[in-house]
């Protein structure tokens, strides 16, 4: 299986998980790990420009990498999938 493909059936079955658990729009939480980098959280905090998004972060205890919790209200299941999609485009982000 590839990457892309591991990658399609995980959004697929967190988009059918959130249909079933969550009435939209609702409160979602993101949590992602990135490598210590200003520009990098700055990366991830305009994909949720504009939206009264709560966002935290916090260093690791080294400083070698930045935590990331933001807590947005979204429209839909797809639209939960389409933010982690853009941001999985910053490079060396892990979502959680």
């Amino acid at each position: 299986m590839t990457e892309s493909e591991k990658s399609r059936e995980f959004y697929e079955r967190l988009r059918d998980e959130l249909e079933q658990d969550t009435t939209w729009p609702s409160p979602y939480l993101y949590k992602f790990i990135i490598p210590a980098s200003i520009e990098k959280v700055a990366e991830i905090e305009a994909v949720f420009d504009g939206m009264e998004a709560e966002i935290q972060t916090r260093d690791s205890s080294k400083g070698n990498f930045t935590s990331v919790s933001i807590k947005v209200t979204m429209e839909s299941p797809e639209a939960v999938v389409e933010k982690y999609q853009e941001v999985s485009k910053v490079e060396g982000v892990i979502s959680l």
